[in-house]
């Protein structure tokens, strides 16, 4: 059942109407993680093949990061996973990273390589992040 798959079946049960709830304008009974989870699970039944992530963790707890982050590394390993992260950590065990700067692209490879790259625009990120 999808709703396990994100981890939200033991939120629903706790809602009167179960997974008949109706949900309020804009989710507003949802937290901003459920909200995502919800959609993870929409394109887990709609077997999307391409997944766009935009911040998709930027408002949410670690925990519930943590949740999201499972979901996308169990759920989506035959998908193409297209992420624009802040957190870097989200991103480090990612197949390929493409850094841009001033809207123009400046690297393109694993993240295992970009950190070998001594004056990298990726390296300088994790380096920074991690003084943070």
């Amino acid at each position: 059942m999808v709703i396990e798959q994100v981890e939200l079946k033991t939120t629903f049960s706790t809602f009167a109407g179960g997974l008949n709830t109706k949900m309020m304008e804009g989710g507003t009974n949802l937290s901003a993680g459920q909200r995502q989870l919800i959609c993870l699970a929409r394109a887990i039944l709609k077997g999307s093949k391409i997944l766009i992530l935009d911040e998709a963790t930027a408002n949410v707890d670690p925990r519930t990061d943590a949740l999201l982050q499972n979901t996308i590394r169990t759920q989506f390993t035959d998908c193409t996973v297209l992420t624009i992260a802040h957190r870097l950590n989200t991103i480090l065990d990612y197949d390929r990273v493409l850094v841009i700067d001033a809207g123009q692209m400046v690297e393109f490879d694993s993240p295992q390589k970009l950190l070998q790259i001594a004056d990298g625009f990726f390296r300088r990120l994790v380096e920074e992040h991690e003084e943070q």
